[in-house]
């Protein structure tokens, strides 16, 4: 079983990212689980036809002990095992909390040695790496980290941080850095920003992904880019980078 988070300021394109990655994978006949660590549990919404899939801590709210592991997870596209942590009511709790609460959740109902995935990819907000957020990095849930970036200055800022966070956890044997994925935004000189950033974190670029009208027009059709461009340049870029990240990647067999 290969783990990887997928970390990135909001709005870089990152659940984007996670879901073509998940369709990548799921392509190889991998069985593939993208639990999604954001409040606003839209992860898999287009593994879902455009709908959001009802969020861990709403389940465990109504049910409480007699929610059963179906209940928190769905099945999406190409088979593809979907979860949501969700966030807490507005005003009355951490979000980064509800992250805790939603993995000891699926880790009570054995959700791993139940579906025995391939490939786990955590989706991960990464404005700010502390309690929860940090979780998928410090307590042994995902192997690498995966930072996706543009050449913006604040999401440079971003990624550095989440690198920071890594490297502070590194020592105790917790999740590195696989490597920085470059989600163009066009902006000058972007690449050279995001190499400059690479060097500064010790790690390097893994992919290089190109500013692609099919994403939007694929989720206005409430779809995954994967299925209806299968061949457009990002869906081939997202190949590579599931290529490199299972040659570079530990298998827990």
């Amino acid at each position: 079983m290969y783990r990887f988070a997928i970390y990135g300021k909001g709005g870089i394109g990152k659940s984007t990212v996670a879901s073509a990655l998940s369709c990548a994978f799921a392509e190889k006949g991998m069985k593939v689980m993208q639990i999604g660590c954001d409040p606003k549990a839209d992860s898999t919404l287009y593994l879902h036809g455009g709908e959001r899939i009802t969020c861990i801590l709403d389940v465990l709210r109504a049910k409480r002990d007699l929610a059963e592991l179906d209940d928190l997870i769905t099945t999406g596209y190409k088979g593809i095992v979907c979860a949501e942590s969700g966030g807490p009511m507005p005003g009355l709790g951490c979000a980064g909390r509800g992250i805790g609460a939603a993995f000891e959740a699926l880790e009570e109902r054995e959700a791993f040695e139940i579906i025995k995935p391939d490939v786990v990819i955590y989706d991960v907000l990464g404005d700010v790496v502390c309690g929860g957020f940090a979780l998928p990095i410090r307590d042994g849930y995902a192997d690498q980290v995966y930072i996706v970036t543009s050449g913006e200055n604040m999401a440079i800022y971003a990624a550095a941080n989440i690198a920071a966070a890594v490297d502070n956890f590194r020592s105790r044997g917790y999740a590195s850095i696989g490597g920085v994925i470059l989600n163009r935004r066009n902006v000058p000189d972007e690449r050279e920003k995001v190499e400059t950033l690479c060097e500064d974190i010790h790690s390097q670029i893994a992919a290089d992904l190109p500013r692609d009208n099919h994403i939007e027009q694929a989720e206005a059709q409430k779809k995954p880019v994967m299925d209806l461009f299968p061949d457009c340049d990002y869906a081939r870029a997202v190949r590579a980078l599931a290529d490199f990240m299972l040659e570079n990647g530990v298998n827990h067999e």
